[in-house]
């Protein structure tokens, strides 16, 4: 057996990340170079948040842009990374029962590119989304994260994108570099304690964290993905936080990898 590839969750924040060069941007490009080079990347990313599974399919997909009010030049980012048309049948076999659509369109979503730009920035490893089903429950989410393990095995990077704490309604646009909210930093505190002390399924009832939960956790679609990288979490896994701090004041860009 060779090695086994890390899985990590990235904060992604701003899709303007994708062209700066700022403390977060540099801590993904190292993270990249830290790591041995993946077969291919699975992304799982709050923005492909749908009724059902899906996994894409395409040998080439496409750079999308799904937002709205961004200067020129972030329309004009490309990411050109190939499909794994093998690796997303692999993944239907490895979820059967479950009924996971092969689609053939989809092309990759800002959650995803914002970041590999930076973390691969050749674009030349091949790179298969998976959605994430908005009408499950969380302890879904983990444990497809659970039965993905044998891709790690495979020299298959698996990578969640979202943000541990994501409140676009108090976000200070134009200002990233804005004080933390304190509801913020300490939802963000305690989600990081519990990882550390191995609880992951107290993170399955986060709605129950009061309103420091409330507050970071509006939606649940950029939660999510971390669920399936605590899933991937094997026994003797080092937890680490590759990036941390929290954007605008009320985005956390914290990474967790597990190995």
């Amino acid at each position: 057996m060779g090695m086994v590839m890390p899985a990590v969750f990235f904060g992604h924040g701003n899709p303007m990340n994708a062209l700066q060069t700022n403390a977060y941007t540099e801590s993904w490009r190292r993270f990249g170079q830290s790591i041995p080079c993946p077969k291919a990347i699975l992304a799982l990313s709050a923005h492909w948040y749908i009724h059902g599974s899906a996994v894409t399919g395409t040998t080439l997909p496409e750079t999308i842009h799904d937002f709205g009010g961004f200067p020129r030049q972030l329309y004009e980012v490309t990411y050109p990374a190939p499909g794994s048309p093998e690796l997303a049948r692999q993944i239907q076999k490895l979820l059967s029962p479950l009924d996971v659509c092969f689609d053939e369109h989809r092309g990759l979503d800002h959650g995803v590119w914002s970041v590999l730009c930076h973390v691969f920035p050749d674009a030349d490893i091949p790179v298969v989304q998976l959605s994430i089903d908005e009408s499950r429950n969380a302890e879904f989410h983990y444990e497809i994260g659970r039965r993905l393990q044998p891709l790690r095995d495979e020299g298959v990077l698996i990578v969640g994108s979202g943000n541990l704490v994501h409140n676009l309604h108090t976000y200070a646009w134009g200002h990233e570099k804005a004080e933390p909210f304190d509801w913020a930093v300490r939802f963000e505190g305690e989600i990081r304690k519990l990882i550390l002390e191995g609880q992951d399924r107290k993170l399955f009832d986060y709605r129950m964290m009061g309103d420091d939960a409330r507050l970071s956790v509006p939606t649940p679609d950029h939660f999510l993905p971390l669920l399936y990288i605590l899933g991937l979490r094997r026994e003797n896994d080092r937890v680490s936080f590759p990036v941390e701090g929290i954007e605008g004041g009320s985005l956390s860009m914290l990474s967790v990898c597990m190995g």
